[in-house]
């Protein structure tokens, strides 16, 4: 069982001056789910190499623990400043594709022309798709097989508007996930704000926001 996870290379949040990157929670639950059910985990990034972490995922209160098991894991964290560049990763090596979040997909994931080709890929093997929080935003541009957006028609979720405007970044994102999603045509669902809400609809995974991070890499787990 091979499972691919695409990060981030996005370190600039918008015009703030402050920097994102991947959420080490959406990152470590969704490893370790897989890790501990014996699959074997490939990372990439569209630059390679070490993905920038958000450093709001960093502190005291976002920590779990997946987190903290990371922290103390030497194997992991190699792993991690190794990744793959993501142009070089063929969909046909692996059973299931899986996007962790953070703010910084939103800026590369989302516009990412072999990110938008993995999944296509993904999708049209009918292999599951998994992304969670901000990563939905990598659905912007797929389109399925009838050239429709590929989340037209589908449940799914992801960061919602209000979970944006709690963390005060409304105004700072390049679009909201949430609007993004519906305008897509998908059926968009949500949960209540910071709180687990995964869907799956045939082989696509989405996850609400951090919380949802493990559920939603069990529910992909399950569809292998």
């Amino acid at each position: 069982m091979k499972i691919l996870m695409v990060l981030t290379s996005h370190d600039k949040l918008g015009d703030t001056g402050n920097k994102t990157g991947f959420w080490l929670e959406e990152f470590a639950a969704p490893y370790y789910v897989f890790k501990d059910a014996g699959a074997e985990v490939t990372l990439a990034s569209p630059k390679g190499g070490q993905p920038p972490l958000d450093p709001s995922s960093d502190a005291e209160d976002a920590q779990t623990e997946a987190t903290k098991r990371f922290k103390s894991d030497a194997a992991a964290q190699k792993d991690l400043a190794n990744t793959a560049v993501l142009s070089e990763v063929s969909a046909a090596d692996f059973d299931a594709v899986f996007y962790p979040g953070g703010h910084g997909p939103l800026w590369d994931l989302a516009e990412d022309a072999d990110s938008r080709a993995l999944i296509e890929a993904f999708h049209k093997a009918d292999r599951p798709v998994g992304a969670v929080c901000h990563a939905p935003a990598v659905f912007r541009h797929t389109k399925g097989a009838d050239g429709q957006p590929l989340v037209s028609g589908k449940k799914v979720t992801g960061f919602t508007n209000s979970e944006e405007e709690g963390v005060g970044l409304r105004d700072v994102v390049p679009f909201l996930v949430e609007d993004m999603l519906k305008a897509s045509g998908a059926e968009y669902r949500k949960g209540a704000d910071w709180e687990s809400f995964v869907l799956v609809d045939g082989k696509l995974v989405t996850g609400q926001n951090p919380a949802s991070s493990e559920d939603a890499a069990r529910k992909l787990l399950a569809l292998l």
